[in-house]
C-alpha cells in the first residue's frame, strides 16, 4: 500500500503535532514523527513497525525507558510511568524541531536518490532509522530493535513505492 502525499502531510502536520502536544512539547521532534507513523491505520509503514514490535504503545514505552536512562546518567532516578501526565497546551501549535527537520532532510535525500517524485511514509521512516544518534536511536536500541534489519525492509518498501 502506497502512502500518498496527503497521508504524509497528515502524519507530519497533524499526527506528529498531536503527539508533541500530548507530550507538552513546544517542538515536533523525530520521536513524534515516529509515533505519528505508527498511528496510521492500514498503512504499510505502520504494519512494518508493528511487525518489528513497534506499536505506538511500544514506542512510547521505549521512549520512557530512554528518558529514564538519560536522567539516570545525570543522577536522577525516576520512573516515568509514575510522573503525572504532561498537560497539553491546546493553544500552542508545536513547531518542527531540529531532529524532525533532520528526518525530513534525510527522507527527501533518500526519495531523490530513488527517483521518487513524492515523499512517502517509507522515506520518512528511513529518515528516522538511518542514524545512530539521537533519542529515537537510543530508545529503539534499548527496546532491542534490530534497526539495521528494519531499515533494510523499509528501504525496500521505499524502492517498491517508486516502481
Amino acid at each position: 500500500m502506497t502512502t500518498k502525499l496527503k497521508d504524509v502531510r497528515t502524519v507530519l502536520v497533524q499526527d506528529a503535532r498531536e503527539e508533541a502536544a500530548l507530550d507538552g512539547s513546544a517542538a515536533i521532534e523525530a520521536e513524534h514523527v515516529l509515533l505519528g507513523l505508527a498511528r496510521q491505520p492500514g498503512g504499510r509503514v505502520a504494519e512494518l513497525l508493528a511487525e518489528a514490535g513497534l506499536t505506538r504503545e511500544a514506542i512510547r514505552a521505549a521512549l520512557d525507558r530512554e528518558w529514564e536512562g538519560t536522567l539516570a546518567v545525570a543522577g536522577i532516578a525516576v520512573a516515568v510511568a509514575e510522573l503525572p501526565p504532561a498537560t497539553p497546551d491546546r493553544g500552542r501549535q508545536p513547531k518542527f524541531g531540529e531532529s524532525a527537520k533532520l528526518v525530513l532532510k534525510r527522507a527527501a535525500e533518500k526519495a531523490k536518490r530513488l527517483g521518487a517524485n513524492r515523499l512517502t511514509a517509507a522515506h520518512i521512516l528511513v529518515g528516522i532509522l538511518d542514524t545512530d544518534l539521537g533519542r529515537v536511536a537510543r530508545a529503539l536500541d534499548l527496546a532491542g530493535i534490530d534497526r539495521p534489519a528494519l531499515l533494510i525492509r523499509v528501504q525496500w518498501l521505499a524502492g517498491e513505492e517508486v516502481r
